[in-house]
């Protein structure tokens, strides 16, 4: 077999020559059934087929070359013989209908064949050279290949047949329906579909005959192999048959294109009755798996019953069914029909007019739901019009607006959900110009949102005003709906709706559609409204529902009169009403009504019913009244027991429906004489046995005096709950009868269906409305009570009972949900005695109040004490999301080509990073550890969800989470936690700082000392290092707990972002470490505040700031490290120096000069060694002194951007201002003074050539201002933490302003002349001392670096805010560049690339290749660049995935395409646009490091990703 050589010519190549290429092909041919046989041996059959379909599809596509193999080699017989021979091995007995004697063989679901799709590239092949015209009408012109192939499908007809379990539960479920529905869709449907795309004309008549010729033969084999008479076996039903399908499809097809004569086409009666009895039994079957009847047979059978309905099923299973049905109902006698299908439904026994009866095959509590099957199934049949009349445009858009009536779509799933036509030339194809022009009229686009709950939208298509209003067709939603829950859904939406637009405030019920009209062929359809059967039906439901009777609900209601209104739409003709006379009603004595129009039967009034009852019933008691004589009883009965015998000669008959279904199917069978031999053998099954086996039933007479008519309007009393609801609306405005179409009935509840029938029946009979009228003149008696037997009486009181029970419950619920919100309120009201406390306590009486805290966990409330401390939940994070902030507003982008690469250099981390080796290069390692903070990379950031626990029974709590076994989306073992009131993710607990709120109450009491004091006293205080309020040297829990989140806080970061020191493990490390914690939590949140403070108020979090409860903390550890009194860098800042050469001789590294130093950084370390809690007097006394220095620093780093004529100018007029009073005040003044000290040494020598291009006052001023205004956001926000108080909102230019007179810096009298930020100042010793001081340090520095004096100036900081790369508009570009690239580290192309949305790092997703210590890429990367945090585009998929820490999660895609959908994995491949907002989320949850609490569904990564 020259199979291998196949493989390689696969390529075109090979078969370019012609004579090749027939040469080839019919190898091919001739080899096919080998081809195949290996093919079933073969143990991949999955990689073997591919490979045979990549030939053959290249043969085959070829109509040219297709045509002549058919021709020359027989192919087609070939391919039906080979199929047939390859579903010949796997047949077993049919155990349909008759288990013993059915000679009918089917295929074995079970078999591996079907099981894997063994036969696809044989039925693929197939399909694909039945698309050529010519060979197809080849194939429908040859009667043996039709013959054969009938035969083919007839293996699947009846297949994978489901038997009822009555007993016990199934043991094993088995899954092989997958493979039957996969098998009649592909095998049988798709070819059928092929077949049929090419009997689209007239001229094609005559391949449809054939097609319907061998198809009912086939049936008729199928029939008698199986020894099918008239009555399904009970309990088994199988959801395929083919032949069936094929014949609905072929008749469909010949009315709706090839204007063929239905009948001529059509078998004789006897063939239809039984045609329709196997789709009946499905659709009851549908019913009574739904009814939870088929329960023990597993979910597997729910399954088949959706797959069946489902959208790439339903047009080649359900809707030829129901044609079939359509057609059979249309052709057949209708009465017949009727009874056929409530005996398939098995709801006959109900409808009976007695309050009690029997059924003998139907538990009670499957009655209810069955009987709505029944009726539901008839509304369909009567409304659908897919195949009878509706054009192709007409059926796509009521598929569309069905399935956007149940939930709004994506453009993907809708194009997922309508039914496709499985043929490709049928013209509606998904996605081609019809579809999106019948979307964009019946629905409006919803761009995709977000929720608050941070879950993403996609872009959605939702149903427009007027389609809800006009074109929701309750009845189409049945049909496709999968799920009931769907039906259910499409009702709320459709009553939101009205509510909203104002049209019906109530509960409305499904709103009545009219229907397309119905093609002539099918007009027999209408008969079924019209017969005596249907309305004896609809009049015993209707008068079981007005008595109450069990087991009805507002759904038969709501469809009893769905069918009264269908009928009353599709009258026949117009009655005469002159023939209608007084003597009609004499003349019909052995039936219920005198005719069988809808219309004149609704006004028949029925005032006697013979029931059979059980002893037991009410009625029996009744004795019939004296005028039961022959012609006195104008109506008969309605308990459908078998064939009842005349009670005397002179009673009517008592209908039965099973009865005289037989009797028709008898007169029918007995009417084809030629197969009279054919005797109908009388099932005596017990279902239909004899009255006399249930001998409890008697007979009893009830009194009715009802019509239809007068029923209706009893019901419209009882639903409205008044007597004489109903008032004919044509007695007050006669043009209701001419326009009937009328708005208002359009939508409402079952009120407006009552309204709106009778209006139907006035309009269509003068007698109707003559009738109406009379009954509603009648002052209508209340619905008679129905006499309550003891049982009942049980019943009601339970119902009453449960009522009572019902409203208790709903009030326990409402007071617990109080009760709950009044405790969330003050468990998340967190620092309860906030500015609030009695500010104008004076300090002379001072007011100490405890910080009362609730615990959420025993939920008692009370402060926190040394022994029982209460703390913060919290979750700490490492973060280096202030490094990637850069000093351009531009944002970088996303590298897409080689040119465009990233470099860090100019990032915050980096800058600091290489300051901080400067400085230790040339100066004290333990004094640059105080010249700076860290924390920009792998800072620790802090926060709360707000709510408090005692730690004891935190402990507890966590004790309980490690015994419990559920899985959980965090590690136990890590500390990690989530809150136990929000369930917010947490690794810590932080303590809460006990005692007073005094530094609250020092808020207002200024005091009156002078400077000079307050330096000192807070020399004095950091002098005085043990006096902490909490000694370390007694271990209370306080100070364990505090020791313990100290160590996580610790352990949250790695070590290398804390370790800085020379010499490791240096005290100075753990000191820079601390207060850098500090820094990073208020830099953080000023960056959430947008970089500044113009906004105000309070803190972002409000509630949820710790910042206070970690101050404490740090404080308290910071106390344990003595500074050295002779470094106190406060001396510095507040002593003018005495002996100025001793640095030099005493060390060889000296001290970092004042001006090197990061103030902010200098400020904490101040005010975390002072003893806690801080007064307010020194901590302003720290910032005033501070500010001096920050000012210095200013005008030294605007000197150097000075050009040398402009320092010349200013240490001129330096010299001349120097001694006015208000020197010390002025920025001219002091910046040549600066200027003048520098230049004692080299700092000025070379010239640099950036310089400000313009020096004016205003420009200095400006400069200046930007200069301190990082400083004074950092110390607000630190004295708004501290303090309390809110923060002022302002402007952005009057911020420096605003901050500085908010932190005491500004003297209240400013107003005269122009501010200028010098007037801040207050110096603690004469300024140019201090200056002069400061700037010698830097002259000796410079003596020996000239050309590092400038470098390590502090400039002035233009930080932008952290942002993600910028990322391209299309994804394509993206991918293009990327999915190709090979990976740096291990130069492959990686099977997953990805790439870091933070630096533009490119990295190979579980790349084992790039893997060190067993950690791989991404989460190597995480940890470098992100401190634990990545956040990954991956390029094959389009998605985003988030790490942090040992979890990950799938974020989503920030790419959607034209219609606002996600492409995930790429494998719709639709061209991909970005989604700005979605983008902004994304940076907006890595800034706000909230990826924990958004995002839901967290895993484990192992270190694998």
């Amino acid at each position: 077999m020259p199979l291998e050589e196949c493989k390689s010519s696969k390529s075109r190549a090979f078969l370019k020559s012609e004579v090749l290429e027939i040469a080839f092909t019919k190898t091919f041919v001739q080899h096919y059934a080998f081809i195949m046989k290996t093919l079933k041996k073969s143990h991949e059959s999955d990689t073997m087929s591919n490979r045979i379909v990549h030939i053959s599809v290249q043969l085959f596509s070829n109509e040219e070359l297709a045509r002549q193999v058919t021709e020359e080699c027989q192919l087609l017989d070939i391919m039906v013989t080979v199929l047939l021979y390859m579903m010949e091995s796997c047949l077993i007995k049919s155990e349909l209908q008759d288990e013993e004697n059915s000679l009918h063989v089917v295929v074995n679901c079970g078999e591996a064949l079907l099981k894997n799709n063994t036969y696809w590239p044989l039925v693929s092949d197939f399909i694909n050279i039945l698309s050529h015209q010519s060979v197809a009408k080849k194939f429908l012109e040859d009667h043996g290949l039709l013959v054969t192939w009938m035969n083919f499908v007839s293996f699947f007809q009846g297949m994978n047949l489901n038997k009822r379990e009555l007993n016990e539960h199934v043991e094993f479920e088995s899954q092989t329906y997958y493979a039957a529905f996969a098998a009649e869709l592909e095998a049988c449907a798709q070819p059928m579909w092929g077949l049929l795309s090419h009997c689209k004309v007239r001229e094609t008549q005559e391949y449809t005959r054939n097609v319907v010729r061998y198809c009912l033969e086939a049936l008729q084999d199928w029939f008698d192999a199986i020894n099918f008479v008239d009555e399904p076996a009970p309990n088994q039903v199988t959801f395929h048959l083919p032949l069936h399908r094929y014949f609905a499809m072929f008749l469909s097809k010949a009315v709706k294109c090839q204007e063929l004569d239905l009948d001529t086409i059509l078998p004789d009666q006897e063939m239809l009755m039984k045609l329709m009895i196997h789709p009946l039994q499905i659709q009851a079957s549908l019913s009574e798996i739904h009814s939870n009847m088929w329960v023990r047979n597993g979910l597997q059978i729910k399954g088949q019953a959706m797959t069946y309905v489902q959208s790439h099923f339903c047009n080649s299973m359900i809707d030829p069914d129901i044609y079939l049905l359509q057609v059979c109902a249309s052709r057949l006698d209708p009465d017949y029909f009727i009874s056929s299908v409530f005996e398939r439904f098995k709801v006959v026994d109900l409808l009976t007019m007695a309050s009690q009866h029997q059924n003998t095959v139907l538990d009670s509590e499957h009655e209810r739901s069955m009987l709505e099957g029944a009726l539901t199934f008839l509304v369909l049949l009567l409304s659908l019009r897919l195949h009878l009349g509706m054009t192709d445009d007409e059926i796509l858009r009521a598929e569309m607006v069905a399935q956007l009536c149940m939930n709004d779509r994506t453009h993907s799933s809708l194009l997922d959900l309508i039914p496709e036509n499985p043929n490709p030339k049928s013209g509606i194809i998904p996605g081609s110009l019809s579809f999106e022009s019948v979307l964009s009229a019946v629905a409006d686009f919803k761009a995709p949102v977000f929720e608050p709950g941070g879950s993403m939208q996609q872009g959605m298509y939702t149903p427009k005003a007027e389609v809800w209003d006009k074109e929701f067709d309750p009845v189409m939603v049945i049909l496709r709906t999968v799920y009931r829950r769907d039906v259910q859904s499409a009702m709320d939406r459709y009553t939101a709706f009205l509510k909203q637009s104002g049209k019906f405030p109530g509960n409305p019920w499904p709103p009545y559609k009219k229907r397309t009209p119905l093609h002539p062929s099918y007009k027999g359809l209408i008969k079924l409204l019209h017969c005596k059967t249907l309305h004896i039906v609809l009049f015993t439901l209707l008068y079981k529902i007005l008595m109450d009777h069990q087991n009805l609900s507002e759904h038969v209601l709501c469809m009893v009169l769905y069918l009264v209104e269908l009928g009353l739409e599709n009258s026949p003709e117009q009655e005469s009403d002159e023939e209608e006379s007084a003597g009609g009603q004499e003349r019909c004595h052995d039936s219920w009504f005198p005719g069988s129009n809808l219309v004149s039967n609704m006004r028949h009034f029925i005032n006697y019913v013979r029931v059979r009852v059980p002893e037991t019933a009410p009625e029996v008691k009744r004795e019939p009244p004296a005028s039961t004589s022959s012609d006195g009883l104008a109506s008969s009965q309605s308990s459908r027991r078998k064939s009842l015998q005349r009670e005397n000669s002179g009673t009517a008959q008592v209908f039965s429906l099973v009865a005289e279904r037989r009797k028709k199917f008898q007169e029918i069978i007995n009417r084809n004489t030629s197969e009279a031999n054919q005797v109908v053998r009388p099932k005596t099954s017990m279902k239909w046995s004899a009255p006399g086996a249930t001998p409890q039933l008697t007979t009893a007479i009830l009194e009715v005096k009802e019509s239809i008519l007068s029923l209706l309007i009893k019901l419209h009393h009882k639903l409205s709950g008044k007597q004489n609801s109903y008032y004919p609306p044509w007695l007050d405005d006669v043009d209701v009868l001419i326009h009937t179409e009328i708005p208002r009935y359009s939508h409402g509840d079952g009120m407006t269906a009552v309204e709106r029938i009778l209006l139907k029946a006035a309009v269509q009979s003068r007698l109707n409305k003559r009738i109406i009228e009379e009954i509603c003149r009648k002052v209508t008696p209340p619905v008679p009570p129905k006499k309550i037997s003891s049982a009942e009486k049980k019943t009601l009181d339970k119902e009453e009972r449960r009522q009572k029970a019902r409203e208790r419950q709903q009030k326990l619920l409402a007071e617990f949900a109080s009760r709950q919100k009044s405790f969330m309120e003050t468990a998340m009201d967190v620092e309860s005695p906030d500015a609030d406390i009695a500010m104008e306590v004076a300090t002379s009486e001072q007011h100490v109040s405890e910080a009362i805290y609730d615990c959420v966990i025993c939920g008692q409330s009370g402060p926190s004490t040394e022994d029982r401390p209460t703390g913060l939940v919290v979750l700490l994070q490492a973060s280096s999301v202030l490094g990637q902030c850069r000093n351009s507003t531009e944002p970088k982008k996303l590298p897409t080509t080689e040119e465009e690469q990233i470099y860090p250099w100019d990032t915050c981390a980096a800058l600091h990073d290489v300051r901080l080796t400067t400085l230790q290069r040339y100066f004290k390692d333990s004094s640059c550890l105080q010249a700076v903070s860290i924390g920009w990379e792998g800072g620790v950031y802090v926060q709360t969800c707000g709510h408090t626990l005692h730690i004891d029974c935190h402990k507890s709590y966590m004790e309980s989470l490690r015994n419990d076994q559920v899985l959980q989306g965090f590690s136990v073992d890590k500390g990690e936690f989530t809150c136990p009131l929000c369930r917010q993710f947490a690794n810590s607990v932080l303590p809460c700082y006990p005692g007073n709120n005094v530094e609250r109450s020092l808020w207002q009491s200024h005091s009156n000392k002078c400077m000079q004091d307050l330096v000192q006293e807070v020399e004095d205080l950091q002098e005085q290092l043990g006096t902490f309020p909490v000694s370390i040297s007694s271990e209370t829990n306080l100070s364990k707990e505090m020791e313990s989140v100290m160590k996580d806080i610790k352990s949250t970061t790695q070590k290398k972002y804390t370790d800085y020191s020379k010499t490791p493990g240096s005290p100075d490390n753990d000191f820079l470490f601390m207060y850098s914690v500090a820094r990073t939590n208020l830099e953080l949140e000023l960056v959430h505040r947008g970089g500044n403070l113009c906004s105000g108020g309070a803190s972002t979090a409000g509630k949820r700031s710790c910042l206070n409860q970690l101050f404490h903390v740090l404080a308290m550890h910071m106390r344990l490290y003595s500074i050295d009194s002779a470094y106190n860098p406060w001396r510095k800042l507040t002593q003018p120096s005495q002996d100025k050469n001793s640095e030099l001789i005493s060390e060889e590294l000296p001290e970092v000069p004042v001006l090197y130093r990061d103030v902010s950084s200098l400020l904490l370390i101040q005010i975390l060694t002072m003893p806690q809690p801080l007064h307010k007097e020194h901590f302003t006394c720290i910032i005033k002194v501070l500010f001096t220095l920050l000012y210095t620093q200013a005008l030294a780093a605007l000197s150097v951007k000075c050009s040398a004529e402009d320092r010349m100018a200013w240490k001129e007029s330096e010299a001349l201002k120097k001694n006015a009073s208000s020197g010390e005040k002025s920025w001219e003044v002091l910046l040549g003074h600066v200027i003048s000290e520098l230049s004692k040494g080299k700092i000025y020598e070379e010239e640099e050539a950036e310089e400000l291009t313009v020096v004016n006052p205003d420009s200095v001023e400006c400069y200046l201002q930007q200069f301190c205004l990082p400083f004074l956001r950092i110390t607000s926000l630190l004295q708004h933490h501290l303090f309390g108080g809110d923060l002022p909102s302002c402007q952005e230019d009057e911020e420096f302003t605003v901050l500085a007179s908010c932190l005491g810096l500004l003297p209240p009298f400013q107003s005269a002349h122009p501010f200028t930020s010098a007037s801040c100042l207050d110096w603690p010793v004469p300024a140019f001392d201090m200056i002069s001081q400061w700037c010698s340090e830097l002259a000796l520095f410079a003596d020996r670096q000239p050309d590092q004096v400038k470098v390590l100036l502090i400039q002035e900081p233009k930080w932008d805010l952290p942002r993600l790369l910028q990322l391209p508009e299309n994804y394509n570009t993206i991918f293009q560049y990327y999915h190709r690239k090979t990976c740096t580290v291990c130069t492959k192309v990686p099977k997953d690339p990805a790439v870091c949305l933070v630096c533009g790092t490119f990295v190979c997703l579980k790349g084992l290749c790039c893997k060190q210590q067993s950690y791989c890429e991404c989460v190597l990367h995480s940890q470098n660049c992100g401190a634990g945090t990545g956040i990954f585009l991956l390029i094959n998929a389009s998605v985003i995935i988030i790490i942090r820490g040992h979890r990950f999660c799938l974020w989503g895609s920030v790419y959607l395409d034209a219609h606002g959908e996600e492409d995930r994995d790429l494998r719709r491949g639709k061209p991909l646009y970005i989604c700005k907002e979605r983008y902004k989320v994304l940076e907006q949850q890595w800034v706000s490091h909230t990826f924990d609490h958004i995002n839901k569904r967290w895993g484990p990564h192992y270190n694998g990703l």
